[in-house]
């Protein structure tokens, strides 16, 4: 089954041609076949966080592990204690309106 295309039309700079034009010769390639290869592959990583945000992240979560503790331990405790007896329950805590 042949796959439906679509003509599009881009503008791009003269670097990125270039590299476009390297790429589909080294491969032996049409032009077409890279960008929507570049394109998939961009789109696999599109949800992953870079280095950099990775950092940021752990940065973030490591200045907040190193907060004090706002609640007891047994307050935490109950809490969970009472979230868990609900949940078995399949209710709420407090009737909704």
């Amino acid at each position: 089954m042949a796959i439906a295309m679509v003509k599009v039309t881009f503008t791009l700079d003269e670097a990125t041609v270039d590299r476009l034009n390297r790429v589909a010769a080294r491969k032996a390639i049409p032009k077409s076949q890279a960008v929507r290869e570049a394109i998939e592959d961009y789109h696999a990583k599109a949800d992953k966080l870079s280095v950099a945000e990775s950092q940021r992240l752990v940065k973030i979560l490591a200045e907040y592990m190193a907060m004090p503790p706002t609640r007891s331990q047994a307050e935490v405790d109950r809490e969970i204690a009472e979230i868990r007896a609900v949940r078995r329950l399949g209710g709420r805590l407090h009737p909704t309106e």
